[in-house]
């Protein structure tokens, strides 16, 4: 259970990593600000003309007695609406990373300078119309994935009780892993870590993963507090990639861990 708090410890050493580095924080602002208005605009209009997309959709129905056509319409309405919630939030980091692969690039190394004992930072070497390929390929993979999940889940969400207490808790787990997938790419990417080894290493560390990424999947869902997370986020996960690795973090931030630690003592 260690690695929960592990995990959780570098989420919030992230955000303070950004707080204090307030440059980097305003840049990493800019794709989250981009990608939080399309989502919106789409929303929005899945809301405004969803109700006449079921209707279109269902032409059968048409001749059906009141309230029947009213409460199946009504539902299926409800539903495209929830699973295109469940969409976003599966997709917004994916989206905000490729949107913002400049800048979370930066990012990233940044943080791995500021925290390797040698002031060094892995890079990639590849050209950014490259970065950006393999980024949306591992993306596209890691979304079909998250939404086989959610096609399960939503299915068991009919169970009587347990669809409405364990699968939505279960949904949480899932969302902060592939969440945390996203996330940590940045930084492995660099290190030439493919997306069959980072969910190796995932797999591994679970509670480590889940730790970092349940807590953050739930803040996201709360509208527009992504945008204002992600460049912590992806600071964090930077940090939890050197974990996952067992890579050194200089003396500075060992000290910064041990005064924590004695502090909860």
């Amino acid at each position: 259970m260690r690695d929960l708090g592990v995990g959780f410890k570098y989420l919030l050493k992230g955000q303070r990593w950004v707080a204090r580095h307030g440059r980097q924080y305003g840049f990493g602002l800019v794709p989250g600000l981009l990608t939080f208005v399309l989502y919106a605009a789409a929303l929005v209009a899945l809301a405004v003309w969803g109700e006449d997309f079921v209707g279109w959709a269902t032409p059968f129905a048409d001749d059906w007695s009141s309230p029947w056509l009213g409460l199946f319409r009504g539902f299926l309405t409800a539903v495209l609406f929830a699973l295109g919630l469940l969409l976003a939030v599966l997709t917004f980091t994916a989206v905000t990373l490729l949107i913002g692969q400049p800048f979370y690039e930066n990012l990233s190394e940044k943080v791995d300078r500021d925290v390797s004992p040698d002031g060094t930072a892995p890079e990639s070497g590849l050209p950014l119309w490259r970065e950006l390929w393999v980024s949306a390929r591992d993306s596209l993979r890691v979304l079909l994935r998250a939404l086989v999940w959610a096609v399960l889940l939503f299915a068991l969400g009919f169970i009587p009780v347990v669809g409405q207490t364990v699968v939505p808790v279960i949904g949480f787990f899932v969302t902060g892993f592939f969440l945390t997938e996203e996330l940590v790419a940045v930084a492995l990417q660099r290190r030439d870590v493919d997306l069959r080894a980072r969910l190796a290493l995932l797999r591994g560390r679970r509670l480590l993963v889940w730790g970092f990424g349940t807590p953050l999947g739930l803040a996201f869902l709360v509208p527009f507090v992504a945008v204002f997370l992600m460049p912590g986020a992806v600071a964090g996960a930077t940090l939890l990639a050197r974990e996952l690795l067992g890579e050194e973090i200089s003396e500075g931030d060992a000290a910064e861990e041990a005064q924590e630690k004695n502090a909860v003592s």
